[in-house]
Protein backbone atom coordinates (compact mmCIF):
# COMPACT_ATOMS: atom_id res chain seq x y z
CA UNK A 1 0.00 0.00 0.00
CA UNK A 2 2.78 2.40 0.90
CA UNK A 3 4.65 1.49 -2.30
CA UNK A 4 1.52 2.18 -4.44
CA UNK A 5 0.93 5.64 -2.88
CA UNK A 6 4.56 6.59 -3.44
CA UNK A 7 4.29 5.64 -7.11
CA UNK A 8 1.24 7.91 -7.59
CA UNK A 9 3.00 10.86 -5.99
CA UNK A 10 6.03 10.35 -8.20
CA UNK A 11 3.84 10.20 -11.34
CA UNK A 12 2.09 13.45 -10.37
CA UNK A 13 5.41 15.16 -9.83
CA UNK A 14 6.67 14.05 -13.21
CA UNK A 15 3.47 15.28 -14.90
CA UNK A 16 3.77 18.70 -13.22
CA UNK A 17 7.37 18.98 -14.30
CA UNK A 18 6.40 18.07 -17.85
CA UNK A 19 3.71 20.80 -17.90
CA UNK A 20 6.09 23.41 -16.62
CA UNK A 21 8.50 22.57 -19.39
CA UNK A 22 5.89 23.62 -22.03
CA UNK A 23 5.28 27.08 -20.60
CA UNK A 24 4.98 29.47 -23.65
CA UNK A 25 6.00 32.39 -21.48
CA UNK A 26 9.39 30.90 -20.66
CA UNK A 27 12.41 32.88 -21.87
CA UNK A 28 13.63 31.91 -25.30
CA UNK A 29 10.31 30.35 -26.43
CA UNK A 30 8.33 31.87 -29.48
CA UNK A 31 5.02 33.58 -28.70
CA UNK A 32 1.90 32.75 -30.78
CA UNK A 33 0.76 35.76 -32.95
CA UNK A 34 -2.87 36.92 -33.66
CA UNK A 35 -4.88 34.97 -36.21
CA UNK A 36 -4.91 36.43 -39.78
CA UNK A 37 -8.28 37.76 -41.02
CA UNK A 38 -9.56 36.03 -44.13
CA UNK A 39 -10.43 38.58 -46.87
CA UNK A 40 -10.88 38.89 -50.61
CA UNK A 41 -9.17 41.70 -52.45
CA UNK A 42 -9.57 43.73 -55.63
CA UNK A 43 -7.63 46.26 -57.62
CA UNK A 44 -8.47 49.96 -57.54
CA UNK A 45 -9.08 51.22 -61.08
CA UNK A 46 -8.90 54.35 -63.13
CA UNK A 47 -11.83 54.72 -65.53
CA UNK A 48 -14.24 57.21 -67.05
CA UNK A 49 -16.89 57.47 -64.34
CA UNK A 50 -20.36 58.78 -65.22
CA UNK A 51 -21.99 60.91 -62.55
CA UNK A 52 -25.64 59.85 -62.70
CA UNK A 53 -28.67 61.18 -60.84
CA UNK A 54 -31.72 58.89 -60.73
CA UNK A 55 -35.36 59.73 -60.15
CA UNK A 56 -38.92 58.52 -60.74
CA UNK A 57 -41.15 60.60 -63.01
CA UNK A 58 -44.31 60.31 -65.07
CA UNK A 59 -45.56 60.38 -68.66
CA UNK A 60 -48.05 62.98 -69.86
CA UNK A 61 -49.56 63.87 -73.21
CA UNK A 62 -49.37 67.57 -74.13
CA UNK A 63 -52.27 67.08 -76.58
CA UNK A 64 -55.54 65.97 -74.97
CA UNK A 65 -58.39 67.24 -77.17
CA UNK A 66 -62.00 67.07 -76.05
CA UNK A 67 -64.31 65.98 -78.87
CA UNK A 68 -67.60 67.94 -78.66
CA UNK A 69 -70.93 67.65 -80.44
CA UNK A 70 -71.38 70.04 -83.38
CA UNK A 71 -75.11 69.41 -83.90
CA UNK A 72 -78.13 68.80 -81.69
CA UNK A 73 -79.65 65.38 -81.41
CA UNK A 74 -79.88 62.16 -79.47
CA UNK A 75 -76.87 59.84 -79.33
CA UNK A 76 -77.78 56.63 -81.16
CA UNK A 77 -74.45 54.77 -81.03
CA UNK A 78 -71.18 54.99 -79.06
CA UNK A 79 -68.48 53.17 -81.00
CA UNK A 80 -65.36 53.93 -78.91
CA UNK A 81 -64.53 52.70 -75.41
CA UNK A 82 -62.07 53.92 -72.78
CA UNK A 83 -58.47 52.95 -73.56
CA UNK A 84 -59.19 52.10 -77.18
CA UNK A 85 -56.62 53.17 -79.78
CA UNK A 86 -58.19 55.23 -82.57
CA UNK A 87 -57.02 56.62 -85.88
CA UNK A 88 -57.73 60.06 -87.29
CA UNK A 89 -61.19 60.03 -88.89
CA UNK A 90 -62.33 56.89 -87.06
CA UNK A 91 -66.02 56.85 -86.07
CA UNK A 92 -66.55 57.47 -82.35
CA UNK A 93 -70.33 57.98 -82.11
CA UNK A 94 -73.47 58.52 -84.18
CA UNK A 95 -76.13 61.19 -83.47
CA UNK A 96 -79.72 60.77 -84.67
CA UNK A 97 -80.06 62.30 -88.15
CA UNK A 98 -83.88 62.27 -88.62
CA UNK A 99 -84.57 65.94 -87.80
CA UNK A 100 -81.61 67.06 -89.89
CA UNK A 101 -82.85 65.03 -92.86
CA UNK A 102 -86.17 66.87 -92.64
CA UNK A 103 -84.35 70.21 -92.59
CA UNK A 104 -82.30 69.17 -95.61
CA UNK A 105 -85.44 68.19 -97.54
CA UNK A 106 -86.97 71.59 -96.80
CA UNK A 107 -83.82 73.38 -97.93
CA UNK A 108 -83.66 71.31 -101.12
CA UNK A 109 -87.31 72.11 -101.91
CA UNK A 110 -86.69 75.83 -101.44
CA UNK A 111 -83.72 75.69 -103.81
CA UNK A 112 -85.85 73.94 -106.45
CA UNK A 113 -88.64 76.50 -106.07
CA UNK A 114 -86.31 79.47 -106.45
CA UNK A 115 -84.53 77.92 -109.42
CA UNK A 116 -87.88 77.56 -111.19
CA UNK A 117 -88.81 81.18 -110.38
CA UNK A 118 -85.45 82.36 -111.64
CA UNK A 119 -85.85 80.50 -114.94
CA UNK A 120 -89.24 82.16 -115.42
CA UNK A 121 -87.91 85.58 -114.41
CA UNK A 122 -85.00 85.28 -116.87
CA UNK A 123 -87.52 84.64 -119.65
CA UNK A 124 -89.61 87.65 -118.57
CA UNK A 125 -86.53 89.83 -118.48
CA UNK A 126 -85.50 88.84 -122.01
CA UNK A 127 -89.02 89.53 -123.35
CA UNK A 128 -89.14 92.92 -121.64
CA UNK A 129 -85.82 93.89 -123.22
CA UNK A 130 -87.31 93.21 -126.65
CA UNK A 131 -90.45 95.18 -125.80
CA UNK A 132 -88.38 98.17 -124.66
CA UNK A 133 -86.54 98.13 -127.97
CA UNK A 134 -89.91 98.19 -129.76
CA UNK A 135 -91.17 100.93 -127.41
CA UNK A 136 -94.06 98.76 -126.18
CA UNK A 137 -93.05 99.17 -122.47
CA UNK A 138 -91.11 101.75 -120.57
CA UNK A 139 -87.56 101.49 -119.29
CA UNK A 140 -88.97 101.53 -115.75
CA UNK A 141 -90.79 98.25 -116.37
CA UNK A 142 -87.53 96.72 -117.61
CA UNK A 143 -85.66 97.95 -114.54
CA UNK A 144 -88.26 96.34 -112.27
CA UNK A 145 -87.77 93.02 -114.08
CA UNK A 146 -84.00 93.31 -113.62
CA UNK A 147 -84.45 94.01 -109.89
CA UNK A 148 -86.74 91.01 -109.48
CA UNK A 149 -84.24 88.80 -111.29
CA UNK A 150 -81.37 89.95 -109.02
CA UNK A 151 -83.47 89.37 -105.91
CA UNK A 152 -84.23 85.82 -107.00
CA UNK A 153 -80.52 85.18 -107.64
CA UNK A 154 -79.68 86.28 -104.09
CA UNK A 155 -82.53 84.25 -102.60
CA UNK A 156 -81.35 81.19 -104.51
CA UNK A 157 -77.80 81.67 -103.24
CA UNK A 158 -79.09 81.88 -99.66
CA UNK A 159 -81.21 78.77 -100.13
CA UNK A 160 -78.25 76.83 -101.54
CA UNK A 161 -76.15 77.92 -98.57
CA UNK A 162 -78.85 76.66 -96.22
CA UNK A 163 -78.95 73.36 -98.10
CA UNK A 164 -75.17 73.04 -97.91
CA UNK A 165 -75.29 73.72 -94.17
CA UNK A 166 -77.96 71.06 -93.73
CA UNK A 167 -75.83 68.53 -95.55
CA UNK A 168 -72.83 69.52 -93.44
CA UNK A 169 -74.87 69.08 -90.25
CA UNK A 170 -75.90 65.61 -91.39
CA UNK A 171 -72.23 64.72 -91.88
CA UNK A 172 -71.47 65.99 -88.37
CA UNK A 173 -73.84 63.43 -86.85
CA UNK A 174 -70.97 61.00 -87.42
CA UNK A 175 -68.54 62.03 -84.66
CA UNK A 176 -64.97 61.12 -85.64
CA UNK A 177 -61.52 61.27 -84.04
CA UNK A 178 -59.59 64.45 -84.96
CA UNK A 179 -56.20 62.70 -84.60
CA UNK A 180 -54.44 59.42 -83.87
CA UNK A 181 -54.49 58.55 -80.20
CA UNK A 182 -56.37 56.76 -77.46
CA UNK A 183 -59.76 57.34 -75.89
CA UNK A 184 -59.09 58.54 -72.36
CA UNK A 185 -62.77 58.42 -71.45
CA UNK A 186 -66.17 58.74 -73.15
CA UNK A 187 -68.44 61.42 -71.66
CA UNK A 188 -71.78 60.37 -73.21
CA UNK A 189 -73.89 57.23 -73.41
CA UNK A 190 -76.37 56.00 -75.96
CA UNK A 191 -79.66 57.86 -75.52
CA UNK A 192 -78.12 61.10 -74.23
CA UNK A 193 -79.30 64.32 -75.90
CA UNK A 194 -76.45 66.59 -76.96
CA UNK A 195 -76.22 70.13 -78.24
CA UNK A 196 -73.42 71.95 -80.05
CA UNK A 197 -70.52 72.20 -77.61
CA UNK A 198 -71.49 69.22 -75.44
CA UNK A 199 -68.28 67.26 -74.54
CA UNK A 200 -68.47 63.69 -75.84
CA UNK A 201 -64.95 62.18 -75.64
CA UNK A 202 -61.54 63.03 -74.19
CA UNK A 203 -58.70 61.76 -76.38
CA UNK A 204 -55.00 61.49 -75.70
CA UNK A 205 -52.55 62.00 -78.53
CA UNK A 206 -49.78 59.40 -78.74
CA UNK A 207 -47.79 61.31 -81.36
CA UNK A 208 -45.77 63.24 -78.78
CA UNK A 209 -45.41 62.38 -75.08
CA UNK A 210 -43.75 64.46 -72.39
CA UNK A 211 -41.76 62.69 -69.67
CA UNK A 212 -41.46 64.79 -66.50
CA UNK A 213 -38.50 63.89 -64.27
CA UNK A 214 -38.22 65.70 -60.90
CA UNK A 215 -34.70 66.23 -59.57
CA UNK A 216 -33.56 67.85 -56.28
CA UNK A 217 -33.15 71.60 -56.45
CA UNK A 218 -29.58 71.14 -55.19
CA UNK A 219 -28.49 69.90 -58.63
CA UNK A 220 -30.53 72.45 -60.59
CA UNK A 221 -27.41 74.42 -61.69
CA UNK A 222 -26.03 71.24 -63.29
CA UNK A 223 -29.17 70.39 -65.27
CA UNK A 224 -28.96 71.63 -68.85
CA UNK A 225 -30.82 71.10 -72.10
CA UNK A 226 -29.08 68.41 -74.14
CA UNK A 227 -27.77 66.26 -71.27
CA UNK A 228 -28.17 62.51 -72.00
CA UNK A 229 -31.03 60.72 -70.23
CA UNK A 230 -31.95 57.05 -69.99
CA UNK A 231 -35.60 56.28 -69.27
CA UNK A 232 -37.75 53.18 -68.97
CA UNK A 233 -41.25 52.42 -67.75
CA UNK A 234 -42.73 49.33 -66.06
CA UNK A 235 -45.58 49.33 -68.63
CA UNK A 236 -43.08 48.81 -71.48
CA UNK A 237 -41.04 45.65 -71.86
CA UNK A 238 -38.66 47.12 -74.44
CA UNK A 239 -35.11 48.26 -73.76
CA UNK A 240 -34.63 51.64 -72.00
CA UNK A 241 -34.80 54.67 -74.26
CA UNK A 242 -31.75 56.90 -74.53
CA UNK A 243 -32.76 60.50 -75.10
CA UNK A 244 -31.73 64.02 -74.12
CA UNK A 245 -33.22 66.76 -71.99
CA UNK A 246 -35.48 68.86 -74.21
CA UNK A 247 -36.54 71.49 -71.71
CA UNK A 248 -36.50 72.53 -68.06
CA UNK A 249 -39.78 73.51 -66.47
CA UNK A 250 -39.37 76.99 -64.98
CA UNK A 251 -39.59 77.30 -61.22
CA UNK A 252 -39.27 74.88 -58.32
CA UNK A 253 -42.23 72.75 -57.20
CA UNK A 254 -43.28 74.19 -53.84
CA UNK A 255 -44.16 70.93 -52.10
CA UNK A 256 -41.25 68.74 -53.19
CA UNK A 257 -38.60 71.40 -53.87
CA UNK A 258 -37.88 69.68 -57.14
CA UNK A 259 -36.91 70.88 -60.59
CA UNK A 260 -38.78 69.18 -63.44
CA UNK A 261 -36.84 68.04 -66.49
CA UNK A 262 -38.86 67.49 -69.68
CA UNK A 263 -38.01 64.79 -72.23
CA UNK A 264 -40.19 64.59 -75.36
CA UNK A 265 -40.79 61.18 -76.91
CA UNK A 266 -42.02 60.61 -80.46
CA UNK A 267 -43.06 57.37 -82.10
CA UNK A 268 -43.49 55.31 -78.91
CA UNK A 269 -47.07 53.93 -79.17
CA UNK A 270 -46.52 51.43 -76.33
CA UNK A 271 -45.87 54.16 -73.75
CA UNK A 272 -48.97 55.23 -71.83
CA UNK A 273 -49.77 58.66 -70.40
CA UNK A 274 -49.94 58.54 -66.62
CA UNK A 275 -47.39 55.71 -66.33
CA UNK A 276 -44.41 56.00 -63.99
CA UNK A 277 -40.91 56.33 -65.41
CA UNK A 278 -37.46 55.49 -64.06
CA UNK A 279 -35.08 58.17 -65.27
CA UNK A 280 -31.34 58.69 -65.03
CA UNK A 281 -29.52 61.79 -66.23
CA UNK A 282 -25.77 61.85 -66.83
CA UNK A 283 -24.62 65.04 -65.11
CA UNK A 284 -20.91 64.64 -65.80
CA UNK A 285 -18.22 62.20 -66.96
CA UNK A 286 -15.12 62.10 -64.71
CA UNK A 287 -12.24 61.14 -66.97
CA UNK A 288 -9.69 58.77 -65.34
CA UNK A 289 -11.44 58.69 -61.97
CA UNK A 290 -10.18 56.30 -59.27
CA UNK A 291 -12.93 53.85 -58.32
CA UNK A 292 -13.26 50.92 -55.92
CA UNK A 293 -16.22 48.70 -54.98
CA UNK A 294 -18.53 50.40 -52.55
CA UNK A 295 -18.02 47.66 -49.91
CA UNK A 296 -14.28 48.42 -49.82
CA UNK A 297 -15.05 51.78 -48.20
CA UNK A 298 -15.47 51.41 -44.43
CA UNK A 299 -16.61 54.02 -41.94
CA UNK A 300 -14.27 54.49 -38.97
CA UNK A 301 -14.03 57.18 -36.25
CA UNK A 302 -11.40 58.93 -38.34
CA UNK A 303 -13.72 58.97 -41.36
CA UNK A 304 -14.06 56.84 -44.48
CA UNK A 305 -11.17 54.47 -44.99
CA UNK A 306 -9.99 51.84 -47.45
CA UNK A 307 -7.66 49.01 -46.39
CA UNK A 308 -4.76 48.57 -48.78
CA UNK A 309 -3.21 45.09 -48.84
CA UNK A 310 0.57 45.23 -48.49
CA UNK A 311 2.03 41.74 -48.24
CA UNK A 312 0.09 40.06 -45.48
CA UNK A 313 -0.92 43.30 -43.74
CA UNK A 314 -3.85 45.69 -44.13
CA UNK A 315 -2.89 49.36 -44.14
CA UNK A 316 -5.59 51.92 -43.43
CA UNK A 317 -5.96 54.79 -45.92
CA UNK A 318 -8.22 57.73 -45.15
CA UNK A 319 -10.12 58.60 -48.35
CA UNK A 320 -12.49 61.26 -49.65
CA UNK A 321 -15.35 59.80 -51.68
CA UNK A 322 -17.40 61.24 -54.51
CA UNK A 323 -20.35 59.74 -56.37
CA UNK A 324 -21.34 56.09 -56.36
CA UNK A 325 -22.93 54.15 -59.17
CA UNK A 326 -23.74 50.50 -59.79
CA UNK A 327 -21.87 49.36 -56.68
CA UNK A 328 -18.74 51.40 -57.44
CA UNK A 329 -17.48 54.38 -55.42
CA UNK A 330 -15.48 57.30 -56.77
CA UNK A 331 -12.37 58.09 -54.70
CA UNK A 332 -11.42 61.76 -54.84
CA UNK A 333 -8.29 61.49 -52.66
CA UNK A 334 -6.35 58.87 -50.69
CA UNK A 335 -5.70 56.36 -53.50
CA UNK A 336 -3.81 56.62 -56.78
CA UNK A 337 -5.63 53.78 -58.57
CA UNK A 338 -2.90 51.12 -58.44
CA UNK A 339 -3.51 49.66 -54.98
CA UNK A 340 -4.89 46.26 -54.05
CA UNK A 341 -7.68 46.88 -51.56
CA UNK A 342 -9.67 44.65 -49.23
CA UNK A 343 -13.15 43.69 -50.44
CA UNK A 344 -15.08 41.03 -48.50
CA UNK A 345 -14.05 41.22 -44.85
CA UNK A 346 -12.91 44.85 -45.01
CA UNK A 347 -15.31 45.78 -42.22
CA UNK A 348 -13.45 43.49 -39.78
CA UNK A 349 -10.00 44.99 -40.34
CA UNK A 350 -7.92 47.46 -38.38
CA UNK A 351 -4.76 49.28 -39.38
CA UNK A 352 -1.86 46.82 -39.55
CA UNK A 353 -4.05 43.75 -39.14
CA UNK A 354 -2.71 40.48 -40.50
CA UNK A 355 -4.69 39.24 -43.47
CA UNK A 356 -5.00 36.11 -45.53
CA UNK A 357 -6.15 36.92 -49.04
CA UNK A 358 -8.33 34.09 -50.27
CA UNK A 359 -9.14 35.37 -53.76
CA UNK A 360 -8.53 38.48 -55.76
CA UNK A 361 -11.74 39.87 -57.28
CA UNK A 362 -12.01 42.08 -60.34
CA UNK A 363 -13.37 45.54 -59.51
CA UNK A 364 -16.93 45.98 -60.61
CA UNK A 365 -17.56 42.24 -60.89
Amino acid sequence: MIRKTGALVLAAALLLASGCGKDTDAPGQPTAGPRATLVTATQAQRMDFEVIERTIGSVESPIEPTVTAEVSGRVRQVRARAGEAVRSGQLLAVIDVEDLNLARQGAAAEVARLEALLVNQNAVLERNRQLVESNFISQTALDESIAQQRALVQQLAAAKSLLSRSESDIAKTRVTAPLDGRVDRPLVSEGDYVQPGTPMFVLVSMQVLNVYLPFPETIAPRLKVGLPVEINSPVVSAEPIRARIDDLKPGVVAGSRAVNVIVRLRGVPDWLPGASVDGAVVLDVRRGAVVVPEQSVVLRPAGKVVYVIEGNKARQRLVETGYKRDGMMEILSGLDGEETVALDGAGFLTDGAAVSVQTVETAGK
